[in-house]
């Protein structure tokens, strides 16, 4: 379920995809947000590499921007980025990125949720996504079992290093 006390709950109602996956941080598990987003989301393996790789040639003959591309926009404008995704806002214990295209719109959150004992930490990455068009909700429909399979390989990946 994805956490209400999320940045990007508004998006939630109408999306064309929700999804949240969390794990419980390790002990040694940074405390900074920008450093805990950036080891959970800037690490993938080289298949990830390969098939963003091949994401990026197909999508670019249809009109959706590459990764480079997003990055490169949000550079140019002074945004900050983690991974490629532009920084959208920014908490204590929440990062909010996205981007914002002509076939869909899509916010990301990565939220630390702190147990009331204080102690116990859960990393929750959360993904929104609104589509506009009929080309928006075709590239949803075939990158959604990848997007989710990645997420949890990054989560994964996050608590093995």
């Amino acid at each position: 379920m994805p956490p209400a006390e999320s940045a990007i709950a508004d998006w939630f109602v109408g999306a064309d995809l929700v999804d949240a996956y969390a794990i419980t941080l390790p002990d040694g598990a940074p405390r900074d947000i920008d450093a805990l987003a950036r080891e959970a989301l800037e690490h993938p393996p080289a298949w990830f590499r390969a098939l963003l790789g091949f994401r990026d040639a197909v999508v670019s003959v249809v009109g959706v921007k590459s990764s480079g591309q997003i990055r490169q926009d949000a550079e140019s404008k002074g945004a900050e980025t983690v991974a490629f995704f532009p920084v959208l806002a920014r908490s204590e214990r929440e990062l909010v990125l996205g981007e914002d295209d002509r076939h869909l719109d899509f916010r990301a959150s990565v939220l630390v949720r702190v147990a009331t004992d204080e102690v116990k930490r859960d990393l929750i990455l959360t993904t929104a996504v609104r589509c506009h068009n009929l080309p928006g909700r075709l590239y949803l429909m075939t990158i959604a079992p990848f997007h989710r399979f990645i997420v949890r390989r990054n989560l994964e990946r996050f608590l093995a290093r």
